[in-house]
């Protein structure tokens, strides 16, 4: 969070240090501005002590025996102090116009969400340990979100055991869907600005068994965790390779990009050999076009490569010698991104998911 803060400020000063500022108005506007990033900035940094300081104490006996009758769930709880919402607070359309009662929520107490998968015991309770422990954990953290929620911060809290703590406690609409490790700001802090190519196995095998349903979910998975300090680039192949929307590079993850590529993503069908040759170097061609255009994230670079398995094109297939074809270009390419564009501090990740 510091890291990502820090960022921001950079960005949001240097952009300013650009403009000549004529007018006591606009050197006041960016002294509040540089105020507000700088009481965000120590209130991210205090509440992730506050979590450091509740995460030591996991193990402590209290945490332990205090935890299982004094936690709430946003579906079957009922919460000891319930109020409606003011109008000038929040008006939920669907349960009023604010006039009336228009909502139930608790502004003394934190809620736990954690999805439905996760929810395998009784009543709805996690039965996976550290699910459990995440829960237990976060629950020494209430009193300071409930102070921070009075002063007027809301907190809240996504855990990488899929456990989410939010201040004030109210009901979801839907039980058991929300997943904070499949949410933007999550993703984004625990992975940093990245540029991703998600390479997607489109050959006749992918048909069966539903393998290409999978891999569809999963690539539109991934396409809704993105942010727009991320760059993005989807790659189909089967005889060949290409990439989707007919781009040359990645592209910003907007909402506007991310819907077009889901809606590319859910219209893919499955025809033809697999060319593992072509569709790693079609990878590295967008990222390439991408570095050479400055365009890119300038972090970590990420290649998900989902496929059945089977090589049945290209360089070295009747030779025995596909697999080894491939390996070579992806170390030669890698290498080049390296020396060619000064790329030595990127973090290049390559991530092989297999359907089969």
């Amino acid at each position: 969070a510091n890291m990502i803060y820090k960022n921001l400020l950079s960005v949001l000063f240097s952009t300013a240090s650009l403009l000549i500022f004529c007018s006591a108005s606009s050197l006041d506007r960016e002294n509040e501005v540089k105020l507000i990033m700088q009481r965000m900035e120590y209130d991210v940094l205090a509440f992730r002590d506050e979590m450091e300081r509740a995460y030591t104490a996991r193990c402590d006996t209290p945490t332990l025996t205090e935890c299982s009758e004094n936690n709430f769930n946003d579906c079957s709880s009922t919460y000891p102090n319930q109020q409606c919402m003011k109008a000038d607070e929040l008006v939920v359309s669907s349960c009023g116009d604010g006039e009336s009662c228009n909502g139930l929520w608790d502004k003394t107490q934190s809620t736990v969400r954690i999805p439905a998968n996760l929810a395998q015991a009784m009543q709805d309770n996690p039965s996976d340990p550290e699910v459990v422990e995440s829960v237990c954990y976060s629950r020494l953290a209430e009193e300071y979100m409930v102070e921070k929620y009075n002063n007027g911060n809301q907190m809240y809290f996504g855990s990488s055991t899929g456990t989410f703590r939010i201040i004030p406690a109210r009901h979801s609409k839907v039980c058991g869907v929300y997943d904070p490790r499949r949410r933007p700001w999550f993703v984004a802090a625990s992975s940093g600005p990245k540029d991703v190519v998600l390479v997607i196995d489109v050959s006749g095998s992918m048909d069966d068994f539903g393998r290409m349903g999978l891999a569809k979910e999963a690539a539109i998975t991934i396409v809704d965790t993105l942010t727009v300090a991320d760059r993005v680039a989807i790659v189909t192949f089967s005889d060949g390779a290409s990439q989707v929307g007919g781009y040359s590079g990645l592209i910003r993850a907007t909402s506007e990009n991310k819907d077009t590529l889901i809606q590319a993503i859910k219209g893919l069908q499955a025809n033809g050999s697999t060319n593992f040759y072509d569709a790693f170097n079609t990878a590295f061609n967008a990222l390439d076009q991408t570095i050479r255009s400055e365009s890119t994230s300038g972090c970590n670079i990420a290649v998900l490569f989902m496929t059945d398995g089977k090589i049945t094109e290209g360089p070295g297939v009747g030779e025995g010698t596909a697999e080894d074809a491939v390996t070579n270009l992806v170390n030669e390419r890698t290498e080049q991104l390296a020396t060619n564009f000064n790329q030595k501090n990127y973090h290049l990740h390559i991530q092989s998911w297999s359907t089969s």
